[in-house]
């Protein structure tokens, strides 16, 4: 899955995979570790422990099934298990995501005049497809690929950023949708593009102006979206319950405020990342790296998954923070980090 902010943002931000620096810390030194709620995170954690498959990790996940008892318990069980582990150099960039909520129709009419495609089935894993302009042109109109129709081309744009997502039917069925492949094309920022054309500052970029603009200049907006060639499809998900988040790259639901995505190079997937984000609304809270992106690059880079619907988006669209990224690490993998002497 992948965010709107962090996809406008990461041209100015780090996009190479290399050896990264690491510092052990206490976690007396973590800001508000004593305040958040640890029973929560652990949740999270044990909803993707069983994906965790190397050694390190399988008697930590047994010890997990029973530290929830308490909040008091699921802390210490964080505090023997782990050690906090900065990986990289801060300041961290945070940016946030959701799972939108769209109306949308099975077939098409002039008010749901906008597809979203399923995977073309000669289309292979890495193999360079059509790319956006070609398939906003009509490439693939006629070979029945059709999953849904939404109102909106923009929209159709940003359920492809998120990479999941509800669709609001005429009879008032929900239809969840999540990432079904892309079209292995590289992914270029529309943010970006925005402020090397000179239309905006990279203060004013965000998922909200971005809308915005698109809508508001008709071919100009047309063609911002098509800077980016990367295209994502999508696959019907008929047996993820209404309560249940989006799956993330572990393939399991992820969940509000204690979920991450998170660049797997440099921090495991499944592993509890601890989270000081700064700016207008500070986060100090444990969550858990479940899902990556493609603009989610570098050890200090962390998306933030806010939640379904409007509310979640408004929030996550103008998140774009510094802070630091703290991964809680089995503490010999910890110690294996650090340079030798």
């Amino acid at each position: 899955m992948r965010a709107f902010a962090a996809l406008c943002l990461l041209a100015l931000g780090m996009t190479g995979a290399g050896p990264a620096p690491a510092q052990m810390l206490d976690f007396e030194g973590l800001s508000g570790w004593d305040g958040d709620n640890h029973r929560a995170a652990l949740t999270a954690f044990l909803s993707t422990c069983d994906k965790l498959t190397d050694p390190d990790w399988k008697p930590i996940c047994a010890f997990a099934e029973d530290a929830g008892a308490s909040d008091a318990s699921a802390k210490a069980f964080f505090e023997l298990f782990f050690k906090p582990v900065i990986i990289g150099t801060p300041p961290a960039l945070f940016t946030g995501y959701y799972e939108p909520e769209l109306a949308g129709s099975l077939t098409r009419s002039p008010r749901f005049a906008y597809p979203i495609y399923r995977k073309p089935p000669d289309l292979t894993d890495g193999q360079a497809y059509l790319d956006r302009a070609a398939i906003e042109s009509g490439a693939l109109r006629g070979r029945g690929l059709e999953l849904a129709w939404l109102e909106d081309p923009v929209e159709v744009y940003f359920l492809q950023i998120q990479g999941s997502g509800r669709i609001r039917l005429p009879d008032g069925r929900v239809m969840r949708v999540g990432y079904g492949g892309k079209n292995g094309h590289p992914y270029r920022s529309v943010g970006a593009e925005m402020v090397r054309l000179g239309t905006h500052t990279p203060d004013q970029v965000s998922a909200q102006e971005i809308r915005s603009w698109v809508k508001r200049n008709g071919r100009a907006g047309s063609a911002l979206l098509n800077h980016n060639p990367s295209y994502v499809f999508f696959r019907k998900l008929d047996d993820l319950p209404a309560e249940k988040g989006p799956l993330g790259a572990m393939g399991r639901s992820i969940s509000a405020m204690r979920s991450v995505a998170i660049d797997p190079y440099y921090t495991p997937l499944g592993a509890p990342v601890w989270i000081e984000k700064d700016g207008a609304d500070p986060i100090r809270s444990l969550m858990v790296a479940q899902d990556t992106g493609g603009a989610i690059k570098g050890p200090q880079r962390a998306d933030i998954f806010f939640g379904t619907g409007d509310a979640a988006g408004n929030a996550a669209g103008t998140v774009k923070d510094g802070g630091r990224m703290i991964v809680l690490l089995p503490i010999d993998r910890a110690y294996a980090m650090l340079p030798e002497g």
